[in-house]
């Protein structure tokens, strides 16, 4: 495994080739945040990613978090979308971008939680 793959980090932000896609997925060249832990991310040729778009008019839901541009390494202000959560071989990752920081991965793990039906969030059910 080469250097740069053994170094992506859990809350690193990077640019990554989404497609092919399919329907609804997140698609093309776009920011991801790295949400697999750190011993998969040093030994496994895959990472598990969360997709990031610019567009801040997506529907309000609790598993999406706004991050400000400049304070990450983005272009424009974004939302992470942990409902958009996928595996990715680490040879679709392109430069690395960012890391958030321990408060806004705190917010990353309440989403995740509710994305993954471990939490209820909003008006969901508390049926998983």
């Amino acid at each position: 495994m080469d250097h740069f793959s053994s170094n992506v980090r859990r809350g690193d932000i990077y640019y990554a080739d989404l497609s092919p896609v399919v329907g609804s997925e997140q698609g093309g060249m776009r920011p991801v945040l790295i949400v697999q832990n750190n011993v998969g991310n040093r030994f496994s040729p895959t990472v598990i990613a969360a997709a990031i778009t610019s567009q801040l008019n997506k529907a309000k839901l609790p598993t999406h978090i706004e991050i400000e541009a400049r304070t990450y390494g983005l272009s424009k202000d974004s939302v992470i979308l942990l409902e958009q959560v996928r595996t990715l071989d680490k040879r679709r990752l392109r430069e690395k971008m960012g890391r958030l920081d321990e408060q806004v991965m705190g917010q990353v793990d309440d989403a995740i939680a509710v994305s993954f039906g471990l939490r209820s969030g909003g008006q969901e059910s508390t049926q998983r």
